[in-house]
């Protein structure tokens, strides 16, 4: 039996332009920092919400959604467990890819670069901002790896409830921290009608970025 095509709703994008005069040509992250703004103004569910691509050892793509916890004329960085398959496969190719997809603004970002641990003190202090529930979730869950049963995991975070009921403030898990992504790329996109989107690209040279127009 043939296989059935997926349903194809065409819609024109009109949410707006991006213009290479409009924006800073040696800073795109201030330009990522303005347009997560705008998500979070315009009350988008998970607004920092992004898809991070990473590779296996055997060279093969792997994503997933992470939400991004800080943008910094460094790059974007979010906190997760180092011992996960995406912290495993980060700290065999330290390289990743961020994408961000806001369709009700008609939005996309895209970063590339290089990854690395954010410093001891940031992590502390983002895993203590944290609620009470998530910091001891972290003790409980080995993140990736195979479980039993939802029964299992609902024991392990018993345990580590129990574990750290008297302790005033939860510590951070050592396999556990902030992860930066140092952007090489890093580009615009905004819908347009017939499909003739904006696209600007930023990319690092030695002393400062290049900025140009993409075809769409």
């Amino acid at each position: 039996m043939p296989e059935q095509p997926l349903p194809q709703p065409r819609r024109e994008y009109t949410a707006g332009e991006l213009h290479a005069h409009e924006v800073d040509p040696d800073d795109p992250l201030a330009e990522v920092r303005r347009w997560v703004g705008d998500a979070v103004d315009a009350g988008i569910t998970e607004p920092t919400a992004a898809t991070l691509a990473t590779v296996d050892a055997a060279g093969v793509p792997d994503a997933r959604v992470v939400l991004l916890r800080g943008i910094d004329d460094r790059g974007v960085r979010w906190f997760s467990s180092r011992t996960s398959e995406k912290g495993r496969q980060l700290a065999d190719r330290p390289v990743a890819a961020v994408v961000m997809f806001w369709p009700q603004l008609e939005r996309q970002i895209r970063l590339r670069g290089r990854v690395e641990h954010l410093p001891d003190a940031e992590s502390d202090a983002y895993f203590a901002s944290r609620p009470r529930p998530s910091q001891v979730a972290a003790w409980a869950s080995d993140q990736s790896a195979v479980v039993a049963s939802r029964a299992s995991l609902d024991a392990a975070a018993d345990a580590a409830d129990r574990r750290f009921a008297d302790v005033a403030e939860v510590p951070r898990p050592p396999y556990w921290g902030g992860e930066l992504l140092r952007p090489d790329t890093v580009e615009l996109w905004q819908g347009r009608r017939a499909r003739l989107h904006d696209r600007l690209r930023w990319t690092r040279l030695v002393d400062g970025w290049r900025l140009e127009r993409l075809q769409p």
